[in-house]
C-alpha cells in the first residue's frame, strides 16, 4: 500500500539520522512514499518546526501521516502522540511542535501512543524518531488505524500562539518569528491583520523594525532597488521584511522577537480627493 510520509526534523543532512528514520519505515512499508519538508530547522528549536509543518502541511492530498521531530526532551516522560485531522494524520513529541496545527484545525483527535509492539525494539532513549514515529509511521502508512496507538488525551501540550496586536492610533504591533534562509525576517502579521487596519480604499503605510522605518509595501522582491529594506506578503501570507537579492536580517541587525510597527496614514492628497 503506497501513502505519503512527511519528515519534518532539526536533524540537518550531514548525518546519518534522516536516512536511517527512512530505512525504518521503509523496512515497516516498502511502498511508502516519503517527502522531505524540512531538515534545516534550528537546532531544538520547536517554534521553528512548528512554522514549518504548519506552512506546508495543508499542500498535501488527504490521508498523508505527517511525522515531525523537533524533540529536545527525547528519553524522558515527554509522551509520542498520533493527532488525526478531518484530512491530516500527525506523529510528533508532545512539546508543542504541532500548535499551529491545533490553531488551524476545526477537530483534532489527540492519542499518547503506548502500543509499543510497534516500535523498534530496544527504544532508543536519544533516537524516538528512529525508533518510535519512524516505525509507527509506516504502519499507519499500511493503514492501521490511530486508534489502536492509545486513548485519547485532553491535557496534550501547545504554546500561544504570538499574535498582533492593534492600537487605537491605527498601528499594528507585531514580531518577528523567522529568519529564513534568505534572510528575510518573517513576522506574524498577516494580510487579513493589515487590511483590518485600513477603513479608506488607498490607504498608505510606514513600516519601521526596531523603531528603525524601512520602505513601504511592494509586491515582489524586484521591486526594490539593491540594498533598500521594504516589506512584502510572502508566500506564507505573513509580512516579510526584505531587500532585493540581500539579507534584510544583517542590514537590520534584527533577529526573532524583533518588534515590528506597520502604522496607517493617509496622504493630504489622497484625502483632498
Amino acid at each position: 500500500m503506497q501513502s505519503i510520509i512527511t519528515l519534518t526534523t532539526d536533524f540537518g543532512t550531514q548525518d546519518h539520522y534522516v536516512g536511517t528514520m527512512k530505512g525504518a519505515i521503509l523496512s515497516v512499508n516498502p511502498a511508502a512514499h516519503i517527502v522531505d519538508i524540512c531538515h534545516g530547522g534550528q537546532s531544538f528549536d520547536l517554534l521553528d518546526g512548528a512554522l514549518s509543518i504548519a506552512q506546508a502541511y495543508s499542500f498535501f492530498p488527504a490521508g498523508t501521516i505527517h511525522c515531525v521531530v523537533v524533540d529536545p526532551g527525547v528519553g524522558t516522560a515527554r509522551r509520542p502522540i498520533v493527532v488525526e485531522t478531518a484530512r491530516h494524520v500527525f506523529l510528533a513529541p508532545d512539546n508543542g511542535v504541532l500548535s499551529f496545527i491545533y490553531d488551524r484545525e476545526d477537530r483534532v483527535a489527540v492519542r499518547h501512543i503506548t502500543a509499543d509492539h510497534y516500535f523498534l525494539q530496544p527504544v532508543s532513549a536519544t533516537f524516538h524518531g528512529r525508533d518510535v514515529f519512524a516505525p509507527v509511521a509506516g504502519y499507519l502508512s499500511r493503514g492501521t488505524s490511530p486508534s489502536v496507538m492509545g486513548s485519547l488525551v485532553e491535557n496534550y501540550v501547545r504554546f500561544a500562539t504570538s499574535k498582533p496586536r492593534a492600537d487605537r492610533d491605527k498601528k499594528l504591533v507585531g514580531v518577528v518569528l523567522k529568519i529564513d534562509k534568505f534572510g528575510n525576517l518573517v513576522t506574524n502579521i498577516k494580510s487579513e491583520d493589515v487590511s483590518a487596519l485600513a477603513q479608506t480604499l488607498s490607504p498608505s503605510y510606514r513600516i519601521s523594525v526596531a523603531s528603525k522605518e524601512i520602505g513601504g509595501l511592494r509586491s515582489a522582491f524586484a521591486d526594490g532597488a539593491a540594498g533598500e529594506v521594504f516589506a512584502l506578503f510572502g508566500s506564507m501570507s505573513l509580512l516579510e521584511i526584505v531587500t532585493n537579492r540581500g539579507s534584510a536580517a544583517r542590514i537590520l541587525n534584527a533577529g526573532r522577537g524583533t518588534e515590528v510597527v506597520v502604522e496607517l496614514f493617509v496622504d493630504s492628497k489622497t484625502e483632498a480627493d
